[in-house]
């Protein structure tokens, strides 16, 4: 049986790893990486957290409060940034951050639940040497140039909704249903199979009366609209517009079970 606990959960992974094997080759390029674990589960362990799993390039740890998670976050993001051993042409290895605070369920040393996706989803947010609880200022110097300004933009008139198809089921992504997940874990609310789907693939969400598909994978998340044009998305967002399809892992097909076919409808 689970038990319901209230945690700080955090993800860090090293930004770039690709760019390192492709620079560095497979074996420095691994070591590198092993460093920035062993910082990151230093950091977790001195800070009273616990590191779940690692998968890759990535942690994922819990904390008993949000003060211990982003204090351990700020030790990573210093000890990594400042590293002798982590630099690559003279340029400092650099990780990124998610956290979030919530309830989960904790079962066979595993926890699960919407505050772990959320916190998957700040890290997928963040950009190099940030962290994203929303964002967290770890470096006191510069702090007013590391805080950006939020552009309004005007919102449409027309209001507009995202009809998605799968395996015989049609999905409405709208201001009343404002965001969807997709991945191959039963609690998604789009679930596919495949070995090149994560647990949470993906998410889709309205914003500013715009689609954006926000990657969280690690094989990433191809586009192809109804014109040809395809796009690749992995660990980032990307605005979906007019019609297409949508493949997890792989290049969408048409016909296959995996992949989602995509309208965005003026109302």
């Amino acid at each position: 049986m689970g038990k319901d606990i209230e945690v700080a959960i955090l993800f860090a992974d090293v930004v770039g790893s690709t760019r390192l094997y492709d620079t560095m080759g497979d074996l420095r390029a691994r070591d590198m990486v092993a460093i920035c674990i062993d910082v990151m589960r230093g950091a977790t362990e001195q800070r009273q957290g616990t590191v779940i799993k690692t998968m890759g390039d990535e942690v994922m740890a819990t904390f008993p409060s949000a003060d211990a998670a982003l204090n351990a976050a700020a030790q990573m993001q210093q000890q990594i940034s400042t590293h002798a051993q982590l630099k690559v042409d003279g340029q400092p290895v650099a990780i990124r951050i998610g956290c979030h605070y919530g309830p989960v369920m904790l079962e066979n040393r595993d926890v699960f639940g919407a505050a772990v996706h959320t916190a998957n989803r700040m890290t997928s947010q963040a950009k190099a040497g940030q962290i994203v609880l929303y964002e967290v200022l770890w470096q006191t110097e510069d702090v007013t140039s590391m805080v950006p300004g939020i552009a309004s933009e005007p919102r449409s008139g027309q209001h507009m909704r995202l009809r998605l198809r799968c395996q015989d089921r049609e999905l409405l992504v709208d201001e009343r249903h404002s965001s969807i997940t997709i991945g191959r874990a039963e609690d998604n609310d789009v679930v596919i199979k495949g070995n090149l789907i994560s647990r949470l693939h993906a998410r889709i969400e309205i914003s500013r009366n715009k689609f954006v598909l926000i990657d969280q994978s690690t094989n990433g998340t191809f586009v192809q609209s109804s014109d040809g044009e395809e796009s690749f998305v992995r660990r980032d967002s990307l605005q979906i517009k007019g019609r297409g399809m949508i493949g997890l892992g792989r290049l969408p097909e048409q016909g296959s079970p995996q992949t989602i076919g995509y309208t965005c409808e003026e109302l």
